[in-house]
C-alpha cells in the first residue's frame, strides 16, 4: 500500500543553500508511459543549483522539484508498460523531482542498475553519463589517441568524462585546482593532469600537439584559452559557464582551425532525444560497468535534512566526483 504523502525538498525561496528545506506533498501522478519509482537517492549537479537561485525555470510541465536523476525500486507501472515491473530496481534520468521519496519518469529515461554498483551509487549515473555521453561520443566519431581536454576533472562530469575518454582509446588530459585532484584523476585514467594553479593548460595542451575534443565547464577566460589549445578540426563543447558567459573572443582563430564550438542543456531535449540516449547507453556504456571498466564515483551521501550542506559541498568544489541526497 502506497503512502498518501511524500517527503520533499523545497525551495523555499530563491537564493542561496541554506534556502532548501523538507516538506511534504502528494505522490505524483502516474502517466501511461511512467514507472513510480520509491528512490534510494537522487544526484545534486549543477542545475540544481542554477534552479534553485532562480536561474534556471522547469520547462513546461516538469516538476518543480529538484532532482535530474535517482535511483530507486519501481512500485507502479504505467498501462503502457512492458519492460518494468514492480520490484525492479533501476537508475534514471528525471525531468524534475528527484528529490522527494518517490518519482515519475518515463520509461524509457531508466536504466537498470549496473552489476558491482550499489542501490545508493547508481544514483549519480544517468545525469552525468546522458549528458557526456550525448554531448561528446553519440553519434560521434572517435579516434584512438585523440588527445580530449576535460576542464573541472575531479567533478561528476569530468570524473565520467575522464573514465569514458580513455576506456575509448582517448589521450585524456584534465584540469585540476589541487595535488589531491590530479592524483584523483590520474586514477580515473586521465594521462596529464594540470594543476590550472601552477600551469598554463593553453602551454602544456599545445605543447601535446593540440586538443581534437574539449569539455568545458568553466566558460569565462576559458573560452578564449579553449579556441588556443584546441587542433585545427578540433570540436569544444560548453556544458555550463561557472566563471560567466559573456566574453569578448577573437572568431578568427575559429574560422582558420576549422573548429566546431558547440554547447547544449540536456533538460529542455525531446523526450525521444533522451530515449534514444538511454538505448546507446545501454548497448555501449552499461557493458563497460559489466566488465568493471568503469566505476561510481560517489564522494558523500546526504540525508534529505542536510540538503543545505550537499549544494554548499558542491558551490565550494569540495567534492570529487558525485554528491547524493537520500530520503533515508
Amino acid at each position: 500500500m502506497l503512502p498518501s504523502k511524500m517527503k520533499t525538498i523545497e525551495i523555499r525561496e530563491f537564493g542561496q543553500a541554506n534556502v532548501l528545506e523538507t516538506g511534504a506533498r502528494d505522490l505524483p501522478e502516474l502517466r501511461s508511459s511512467e514507472v513510480l519509482v520509491r528512490i534510494f537517492a537522487a544526484g545534486v549537479n549543477g542545475p540544481d543549483l542554477v534552479q534553485r537561485r532562480g536561474h534556471y525555470p522547469p520547462p513546461k510541465g516538469a516538476s518543480d522539484l529538484l532532482g535530474l536523476e535517482i535511483s530507486g525500486e519501481v512500485v507502479a507501472v504505467g498501462v503502457d508498460i512492458t519492460n518494468w515491473a514492480v520490484g525492479d530496481h533501476l537508475c534514471a534520468l528525471t525531468n524534475g523531482g528527484g528529490y522527494a521519496e518517490y518519482v515519475a519518469v518515463e520509461a524509457t529515461h531508466c536504466l537498470p542498475i549496473p552489476a558491482h554498483i550499489s542501490n545508493i551509487d547508481a544514483a549519480g549515473l544517468c545525469e552525468t553519463y546522458f549528458t557526456v555521453w550525448s554531448n561528446l561520443f553519440f553519434n560521434q566519431t572517435i579516434t584512438a589517441n585523440d588527445l580530449l581536454l576535460v576542464h573541472g576533472g575531479s567533478g561528476g562530469i569530468g570524473s565520467t568524462a575522464i573514465q569514458l575518454g580513455s576506456e575509448l582509446g582517448m589521450r585524456v588530459y584534465t584540469t585540476c585546482g589541487s595535488a589531491e585532484n590530479c592524483s584523483y584523476v590520474e586514477s580515473l585514467g586521465a594521462e596529464r593532469s594540470i594543476n590550472y594553479k601552477e600551469e598554463d593548460f593553453v602551454d602544456v595542451v599545445r605543447g601535446a600537439g593540440g586538443a581534437n575534443l574539449i569539455l568545458d565547464i568553466i566558460g569565462g577566460d576559458y573560452i578564449a584559452r579553449n579556441i588556443k589549445a584546441a587542433s585545427a578540426d578540433a570540436r569544444i563543447v560548453q556544458l555550463a559557464f561557472n566563471a560567466g558567459s559573456k566574453v569578448e573572443i577573437n572568431m578568427m582563430p575559429i574560422m582558420l582551425k576549422r573548429l566546431i564550438y558547440t554547447g547544449s542543456t540536456l533538460r529542455s531535449r525531446p523526450e525521444q532525444f533522451k530515449s534514444d540516449v538511454a538505448s546507446d547507453l545501454m548497448k555501449n556504456v552499461w557493458p563497460m560497468f559489466e566488465k568493471k571498466k568503469l566505476f561510481a564515483q560517489t564522494h558523500k551521501v546526504f540525508s534529505f535534512e542536510q540538503a543545505s550542506e550537499a549544494h554548499s559541498m558542491m558551490e565550494a568544489s569540495q567534492h570529487r566526483g558525485k554528491i547524493l541526497l537520500s530520503p533515508n
